[in-house]
């Protein structure tokens, strides 16, 4: 047992440094999201386009959304098409018939997500606080519960994708789905009326939404929570059935 955790937390370490020394994991992870909370919290965009609710104050608006697109970037798009490539050049294949195993594999990616994730919220959450975010109203553990939901979610499905399309193809759906979260998704705008309704029954529209009430208004939003979990319930029920290591 104590050699297959040593196992799992050396793959964990192989991938959480791989993503962290990639150029285009690193602009996609920690880059572009602080580039977007910087745009957003200085700036009037929110509340020109109408994704700015009364009352709310812009700097925790943008953090909530921006924290969203991180866990995005590296759950989904980053992870599922560093996974594609892995599967096309055998890499997954070879560490599967070591004592790692397939297992140990998928342990060791969601460690290194999970990783990444605490750099990406770290550095997104000194620069908000450096932009005036006020956490005194802020939920720590509706925050918290929204990053790990929303990981296990999206990354079940960026697994799945990862595992089931050609690689070029994973790239491509990936980074456009990435696009379509982040700005009608309510990923990074909070969406009104029966688009609203629709997009919080989906994964990047209920982690927005989680992430909203903890970071704006201080609450847990248990509808949310179970919409991120019912989402990777069933992306990982999909994923073991049809993701295939050639």
């Amino acid at each position: 047992m104590r050699a297959d955790v040593r196992r799992v937390l050396a793959q964990t370490r192989f991938e959480t440094v791989t993503v962290l020394r990639n150029g285009e994991q690193l602009l996609l992870a920690l880059i572009l999201p602080l580039i977007i909370l910087v745009g957003l919290g200085t700036t009037d965009v929110l509340a020109s386009v109408g994704s700015l609710p009364a009352g709310a104050s812009q700097i925790q608006v943008a953090t909530a959304g921006v924290l969203g697109v991180a866990v995005a970037s590296i759950a989904f798009t980053g992870q599922g098409i560093q996974t594609a490539f892995d599967r096309r050049y055998g890499v997954l294949r070879q560490l599967a018939t070591t004592p790692l195993g397939a297992g140990g594999i998928i342990w060791g990616k969601l460690g290194a997500v999970l990783a990444v994730l605490v750099v990406q919220v770290v550095l997104l959450a000194t620069t908000a606080v450096v932009l005036g975010l006020d956490t005194a109203p802020v939920s720590i553990a509706g925050t918290v519960l929204a990053l790990l939901a929303g990981a296990a979610a999206l990354v079940s499905w960026g697994v799945l994708m990862a595992g089931t399309l050609r690689p070029e193809a994973t790239l491509a759906v990936a980074n456009l789905l990435w696009v379509l979260m982040a700005s009608v998704g309510g990923l990074l705008f909070p969406r009104e009326g029966l688009w609203g309704e629709i997009a919080g029954l989906t994964p990047p529209g209920a982690l927005g939404d989680a992430l909203r009430s903890a970071i704006v208004d201080g609450t847990v939003a248990w509808i949310p929570l179970l919409v991120l979990l019912v989402w990777a319930g069933v992306g990982s029920v999909l994923a073991r059935r049809w993701f295939s290591f050639d």
